[in-house]
């Protein structure tokens, strides 16, 4: 019999809500954390909106021993691992330190640390870069130093799909609690809205530059004209059911099925992937499409991208045949981290009985999708799939389901 893996904990670094209760609150009201940038001046580059988390002082939440040797966005998901254990009521020093692992994605590491660094060597020398530069940067320094903090010996590795890989992550650690580890820290937190960071995404030509942001960021809108960044995300707390029952958890609800593909070659007139990862996320949830109660879309807001996306949704539901919703549009597209929100996001809207709305979208009907927009949509959400795709053809799903 095939192990039911679910989710015990929350853990939410969000641009609109700091923590599961703050950012489940602005969500569901509709309330947007995108404005202009502050974390540098972003005058000289054509896009100039982020979603930034405000408010967030590390020293705060972290012993400061840590801070020299952490870049904002390993600050952001060791404060979100602290929350999601809470949350859980898991006590590290209490479980096993071989019964632990942490499964995390990253989509460009700790660039902002990495930055810092580049501008000592060159105004200073090499003697001024900082010892932790070694590790700062890396891609699997989240699950690191979250693995440190709590002293977990599990299994433990990142996952690097671009925004896929936040859904890949959490895929990856039901593998392990499958294979008999008791517990595992999952999904991502990504960070760098820096000058460094930003060069690096501007190179990817899907930024939107418009300065207005109610206006900035309009997937499946015929304004639709790139997407706005944004930092922050989630982490989660993975157990088989039969631990959670044994120790009492609340079980927000079940990691039921995933599907992973990747797009073929331009130009090789084969269909896009994202259509057969839905499917095989279904068939390994053993559910019918009419059995999904909601889609969190992967909501590019490049009209080719919508376009597919869109198809892919009606090839398998129908036109208009399930409610779709980019709660992202109140955040950015938080890269690897974006994923693992909507994870949270359809858990809390099956506690709740909504669907969170995509915000500012004018839904283009060429696309014929139920597109919840403007408000929350009473519902009862009983199971709920998350789409994710990364840039160069990765595509993800994950279906979740209602603790039963």
């Amino acid at each position: 019999m095939t192990t039911s893996v679910v989710v015990t904990g929350l853990g939410i670094t969000s641009p609109n809500g700091l923590g599961t209760q703050d950012f489940w609150a602005a969500t569901r009201s509709g309330k947007s954390g995108i404005g202009r940038i502050t974390r540098f001046d972003p005058a000289q580059y054509p896009a100039r909106l982020a979603g930034e988390i405000p408010g967030f002082a590390a020293s705060d939440h972290l012993p400061s021993r840590l801070l020299p040797q952490t870049d904002r966005m390993t600050r952001l998901a060791l404060v979100a691992a602290d929350w999601a254990l809470a949350d859980a009521g898991v006590r590290p020093a209490e479980v096993p330190e071989f019964g632990m692992g942490v499964v995390t994605a990253s989509s460009s590491g700790g660039f902002e640390f990495g930055q810092g660094e580049l501008q000592n060597l060159w105004s200073q020398g090499s003697q001024y870069v900082s010892a932790y530069q070694s590790f700062a940067w890396f891609y699997a320094v989240n699950s690191g130093q979250i693995s440190i903090r709590n002293g977990m010996k599990g299994p433990s590795s990142v996952v690097v799909s671009d925004q896929a890989g936040g859904l890949d992550a959490v895929a990856q650690a039901r593998r392990q609690i499958r294979r008999g580890t008791g517990l595992i820290v999952s999904g991502a937190v990504d960070a760098s809205i820096c000058p460094w960071g930003w060069v690096a995404q501007l190179a990817g030509e899907r930024l939107s530059t418009s300065e207005e942001p109610t206006r900035a960021y309009l997937p499946f809108d015929s304004a639709a004209r790139g997407h706005v960044p944004g930092e922050g995300g989630a982490l989660l707390v993975l157990e088989s059911a039969e631990a959670a029952r044994a120790r009492g958890a609340r079980v927000y609800g079940e990691i039921a099925g995933y599907g992973a593909t990747f797009d073929p070659k331009p130009g090789s007139g084969r269909p896009p992937g994202l259509r057969k990862a839905i499917e095989l996320a279904l068939d390994d949830a053993r559910l019918t499409p009419p059995e999904v109660d909601v889609v969190f879309a992967d909501a590019a807001a490049v009209p080719e991208l919508d376009r597919i996306e869109a198809q892919a949704i009606r090839d398998v539901f129908g036109p208009g045949g399930v409610a779709v919703t980019a709660p992202k549009t109140m955040t950015g597209r938080l890269y690897s981290g974006a994923a693992p929100l909507d994870l949270a996001a359809a858990f809390l809207a099956m506690e709740d009985g909504l669907i969170p709305p995509t915000v500012n979208v004018e839904p283009a009907p060429e696309y014929g999708l139920d597109l919840v927009v403007g408000r929350p949509r009473q519902a009862e959400v009983r199971s709920a799939l998350v789409l994710a795709r990364g840039h160069g053809g990765f595509n993800s799903a994950v279906v979740v389901r209602a603790a039963s």
